[in-house]
């Protein structure tokens, strides 16, 4: 109840942000474009309400058991009726066109790059990369102290490349395998982890949604995501170092896992590497969508795959009845296992906050924002504002205010909206699927204990970016 009032808070936080400038005076509304009308029409009021109505639903999502895909794709649907007939009224049918052309352009992009990196990960998974990761772990013998340091240092260096729900539940595996029976333990590993993932993951334009969002649209080039590290290393480690004091003493009894990597795991692995190499250069050297070099991957995958396949058909063709039931490697089942509940809500996201856009509100916000309250202090809201609402829509809502930041704060809003999710367990993705792994013991108060420790990685990461990159964030001109 109270993760969905806190949601519902920030949602109408966001609509009074929307409606506030609608009481501008006449004479301001005479110089703003033609689209600002739009807001106070009928239509536009539709498409608002529309879109915060799916949010709700989104938001209650754990107890109505309703996938967040469908309101999100409905409310896509009816905002985008909409527009076009706003536009109409005003005597304009060919910006609507346009405008749905881009946002589907821009989805499919992002869609094809996501489900390369998934069915990627997919097959690391199905070949046992991860499980030997688990039993290596598992069958030291480490102290929980050192458990506790490993998970996060590992969380925070995985995520960078694989995504970070998928690094936090393989590293929430290792806890739970050597420490369930100690539910003090398992906290502050569960919020470390989350915490690493989240800061990791911000640092690389693989690590997030929002990060891969960033690099695609060309506001911050691929290297130049590397100077978020250290702000990166402060915001996991000031809450780490704090939360480490509270680490029981102890040492799990080790426990004996004999796991092997299946054919080819360490083959996928390169390839997984050459992908994300060919990627970059595709955008970097070539110019053209990194999604191109992502999908010439997964074709060498699917190549591989079928090269694996054939061995497994042959060596059970070799062996002595039952074989009909042992299972062979097949790509297209990766790709079938990839979370299409995710790109479908990605697809109903970016719809709806593109017609939101095309119907004048989020200058409205802009102006609200990042004229109002300057590129700082809105970049930091921006990251508050994602502990409570999903990052992904709140960093294409930026991306499509387009406001004239400086590379230094298209970092920090980077930065603010990758970790600001650690600072609620309903955040981000990893903190929703910590709390479904570890249900009963890694809890929405559990986390919300140490949210004071992650506020203070979160201010101080904050600090350190405005330091170190302080070139970039204020930039020298003229002279």
């Amino acid at each position: 109840m109270n993760m969905a009032f806190r949601r519902i808070a920030a949602l109408v936080f966001f609509m009074l942000l929307v409606l506030m400038p609608l009481g501008a005076d006449a004479a301001e509304r005479i110089k703003a474009p033609s689209s600002w009308h739009l807001t106070a029409s009928w239509y536009g009021v539709i498409a608002l309400f529309t879109f915060v109505l799916a949010y709700l639903l989104v938001v209650a999502e754990e107890a109505i058991h309703l996938r967040k895909s469908k309101p999100m794709m409905v409310a896509a649907a009816i905002i985008w009726v909409m527009v076009p007939l706003a536009y109409e009224a005003h005597g304009n049918t060919s910006l609507p066109q346009a405008a749905i052309r881009e946002n589907l352009l821009e989805y499919v992009e992002l869609m094809l790059f996501l489900l390369a990196a998934m069915t990627y990960i997919n097959t690391m998974q199905e070949r046992g990369v991860f499980d030997v990761l688990h039993a290596w772990l598992v069958s030291r013998g480490f102290s929980l102290r050192t458990i506790f340091w490993i998970t996060g240092a590992l969380a925070f260096f995985i995520s960078p490349v694989a995504d970070n729900l998928t690094t936090a539940l393989l590293m929430a595996a290792v806890v739970m395998a050597v420490a369930r029976d100690n539910p003090r333990f398992v906290i502050v590993a569960c919020v470390n982890i989350v915490v690493a993932a989240n800061a990791g993951g911000a640092f690389s334009p693989f690590g997030d949604i929002t990060t891969l969002m960033v690099w695609q649209r060309h506001k911050v080039s691929f290297l130049q995501f590397f100077a978020l590290f250290l702000p990166a290393v402060v915001n996991w480690l000031v809450p780490a170092i704090i939360m480490s004091f509270s680490v029981p003493r102890g040492r799990p009894r080790p426990l004996t896992e004999e796991v092997s990597l299946r054919r080819g795991g360490g083959v996928v692995i390169i390839l997984f590497l050459i992908t994300i190499t060919s990627a970059v250069a595709f955008h970097q050297i070539l110019h053209l969508p990194p999604m191109l070099g992502m999908m010439a991957g997964l074709g060498m995958l699917k190549l591989y795959g079928y090269r694996i396949s054939l061995r497994e058909r042959r060596e059970l063709a070799n062996m002595d009845g039952g074989q009909e039931n042992l299972p062979v490697f097949d790509i297209f089942e990766q790709l079938r296992r990839a979370e299409w509940d995710t790109l479908m809500f990605f697809y109903g996201v970016i719809l709806c906050v593109g017609g939101l856009a095309t119907l004048g509100y989020l200058t409205l916000v802009s102006k609200a924002l990042y004229t109002g309250l300057g590129a700082t202090v809105a970049n930091v809201t921006v990251g508050l504002l994602s502990s409570l609402v999903d990052n992904i829509p709140v960093m294409y809502a930026v991306l499509t205010m387009q406001p004239h930041m400086s590379h230094g704060e298209w970092l920090l809003v980077t930065l603010t909206a990758g970790v600001g999710g650690s600072l609620l367990s309903v955040g981000s993705a990893a903190g929703v699927g910590l709390m479904g792994q570890a249900r009963g013991i890694y809890t929405f108060f559990s986390h919300l204990r140490w949210t004071w420790a992650i506020a203070l990685g979160y201010v101080a990461s904050i600090l350190t970016h405005l330091w170190i990159n302080s070139a970039l964030v204020y930039p020298v001109t003229g002279g």
